[in-house]
């Protein structure tokens, strides 16, 4: 299959390149339409009792969305101000689609006790399709921030997932604005010119456009999630780079031994193009633990980002094979081993450290990174409000100006306790009991809802015991929760009972896949024991930042006391298969070398050597990405870019420099077994890639 990729790239590049080329511009005009079409509803889960009951409720007392304007900065007494706001309240009841506005001036508890803020809430219809809604949304709200005082602001309901999805479009085009140039300069860097250095960016381009597309037509068919631009468009830049220096190095050794640049070409992709192959089926393979739970957030998010891996692993495969058949003759060979060996030398001296101190190097090493991991176990999840989101970001000013100026707990959603037909009295009042303030309504068909508004946050330690707290009250009556608090409750318990589940499919495919790659039953698992240490110690420096505020002012973000509910099953997803990533560059040439010497312990030292330097700087060119989406100040976006950073940084060096020469020589020459059946299987069936016939005097150890 390789080769006949690599052939048809080099006898039609021009065509494979005016195929991707239309790609790029249907990713670029038709993919960014998915910007309108963004989601904040993450935490709802189908089949659970809070979906059920929202179910319940919107069919027989269906209520539109509602928004919230807030006027502060000035005595709301004021008579001037007072008529503008009035005018303003009569407009909007006037705006199509809205369905009832109260008079902030006559309304209990619009109007802060000191007397210089007011609310100013908006109730649309229900039934509104996404563009009558959408129109009413623009209306109301341009017609409230004309209100003439130092601070108006709107947001709430479905005007912040629009708002979101403009930052997060804002975002990404500063984040690909900083880390595009900073990329170049690393590749020139790397490898000393500019032709060779602008090829993985162009194949970083259509990563990003594939993740536009890929965003655009899963949108047709799911909620997609207004984090799944960022989280996409990161991982489809990096890894697109780190699969074309992979194959751009390779091809760079390969044209010291032929002048045949077609040749070279597919050289490379029968070699290099092997390991980039089974990284993107390992990354998509780490991606489709999401597919277990029911959440249409982690599902869509599973199924995006395991396409957009995939498109940049075909970019790799074709495109780039393309352009370096119609461009690699103008493109120098690596150095010799005489000239250009410093960098394999330094890993190889790494390495033969690490296998002579083995025990000495995994008694330090393993606990420092168990250290790291302990915050994991106090971890906490919540929903999360316009805290996340940037001071600038007018959700944000809306929440921070209420909580100034009016009780705690003003404008929390409530807790929704469906109460149907067959309820009798005294549970309703025993759960009316539950809290200060609650009210009640009827709904069609006899049931009562009662609304009770917990005294924290809506996601808080305080509205999620309440909804247990209910549960556990209410006996066999026909009784349901729902709300903000119900839905983390139930997502919470949604991850807890399938996430073993997730990590016993993830697991399994890694190590079929890996045993299809090295022969060794071994190998994968010591992969995976690994990878799990440095993503543990991952996590838990996200835990410790975001979740308990340690040095999260340098982000420019603060400790919320609980991570975004979007953030550990992605860092974990996502992490693990970029582990994978490079574990396979690197067994790509422990294999390759043990293969040509026979020598298990050489093997090791020199793969290391002959990969260190290309996973070092793929490691750093996709940090540099993560770093510049941390730009924009969203906090489940920086908690994921903190954790992938991170992840990434440890595996490839304390991981990869010093654990995986430890553990092989630990292991020794049993490193490369499997039982004789299993041998025998993969002999005849296990994938591997054609043999380039390099002298063995010439064999590089530095790239």
């Amino acid at each position: 299959m390789l080769t006949a990729l690599a052939r048809t790239a080099t006898r039609r590049p021009l065509t494979v390149m005016l195929l991707w080329g239309l790609f790029l511009l249907l990713g670029f005009g038709l993919g960014t339409g998915v910007f309108a079409r963004l989601s904040d509803n993450v935490p709802e889960v189908p089949g659970t009792e809070s979906e059920s009951a929202a179910r319940y409720l919107d069919e027989l007392d269906p209520a539109g969305s509602s928004i919230t304007g807030v006027v502060a900065g000035t005595p709301v007494a004021d008579a001037g101000l007072r008529a503008e706001v009035e005018r303003a309240v009569a407009d909007v009841r006037k705006v199509a689609g809205v369905a009832a506005v109260p008079d902030p001036y006559a309304t209990p508890g619009m109007i802060a006790e000191d007397g210089h803020a007011l609310i100013v809430p908006v109730t649309l219809e229900g039934g509104l399709d996404d563009d009558a809604e959408e129109r009413t949304l623009d209306a109301a709200a341009e017609r409230i921030r004309e209100i003439d005082a130092p601070d108006v602001h709107v947001s709430g309901g479905p005007l912040l997932g629009l708002q979101m999805g403009e930052r997060a479009a804002q975002d990404v085009k500063n984040a690909e604005l900083i880390s595009l140039p900073v990329v170049l300069a690393l590749l020139l860097v790397v490898f000393g010119g500019l032709r060779s250095a602008l090829l993985p960016l162009v194949v970083a381009v259509s990563g990003i456009a594939g993740a536009f597309l890929a965003l655009f037509l899963f949108s047709e068919v799911t909620d997609i999630s207004v984090y799944a631009i960022q989280v996409t468009t990161m991982l489809g830049l990096g890894l697109a780079v780190d699969y074309a220096l992979l194959m751009l190095v390779r091809f760079r050794e390969e044209r010291r031994t032929t002048e045949d640049v077609v040749e070279a070409v597919h050289r490379t992709v029968a070699a290099a193009g092997r390991t980039v192959l089974f990284s993107g089926l390992t990354v998509a393979v780490s991606l489709t633990g999401l597919l277990v739970f029911p959440s249409v957030f982690l599902r869509s998010m599973g199924l995006a980002v395991a396409a957009v891996v995939v498109i940049d692993m075909l970019a790799a495969l074709t495109l780039l094979p393309a352009l370096l058949a119609q461009f690699g003759g103008r493109i120098p060979p690596a150095k010799s081993p005489g000239n250009g060996e410093e960098e394999g030398r330094f890993f190889a001296r790494v390495a033969r450290f690490a296998a002579r101190r083995k025990v000495a190097v995994l008694a330090v090493v393993v606990p420092v990174l168990l250290v790291l991991a302990l915050p994991v176990a106090g971890m906490s999840i919540v929903v999360g409000d316009a805290r996340q989101l940037p001071a600038d970001s007018e959700a944000r000013q809306l929440q921070d100006t209420v909580a100034a100026h009016f009780p705690p707990g003003t404008g929390v959603s409530p807790v929704v306790v469906v109460a149907k037909p067959g309820t009798d009295a005294a549970t309703a009042d025993r759960i009316r009991a539950l809290a200060p303030g609650a009210t009640t309504r009827e709904v069609p068909g006899g049931g009562v809802v009662i609304e009770i508004r917990p005294p924290g946050e809506a996601d808080g330690a305080e509205a999620t015991a309440l909804v247990e707290r209910v549960r556990e009250m209410r006996g066999d009556a026909p009784v349901e929760v729902t709300g903000t608090a119900a839905r983390l409750v139930d997502f919470r318990q949604m991850l807890a009972e399938r996430a073993p589940w997730a990590a016993l499919t993830v697991l399994a495919g890694i190590v079929l896949l890996l045993f299809a790659f090295t022969g060794s039953v071994l190998l994968p698992l010591r992969t995976v024991v690994t990878t799990l240490l440095s993503l543990a110690a991952a996590l838990g420096v996200v835990v410790w930042v975001f979740q308990d505020g340690h040095l999260a002012g340098l982000l420019g973000a603060e400790g919320l006391g609980a991570l975004s509910l979007t953030a550990p099953p992605l860092i974990v997803a996502i992490a693990f298969g970029l582990a994978m990533d490079y574990e396979l560059f690197i067994l790509a040439r422990m294999r390759e070398a043990r293969l040509r010497s026979g020598d298990d312990r050489e093997a090791v030292v020199t793969g290391l050597s002959r990969s260190g330097r290309v996973v070092t700087c793929a490691a750093l060119l996709l940090a540099v990405v993560f770093a510049a989406f941390m730009t924009g100040g969203f906090s489940p976006i920086l908690q994921i870019g903190l954790g992938l950073t991170l992840a990434v940084l440890i595996d490839a060096t304390v991981v990869r420099m010093l654990l995986v020469p430890a553990t092989m020589a630990l292991l020794g020459r049993h490193a490369w077994w499997a039982p004789a059946p299993l041998r025998r299987v993969h002999d005849r069936f296990g994938l591997r890639e054609e043999q380039t016939e390099l002298p063995r005097e010439k064999v590089p150890s530095g790239v």
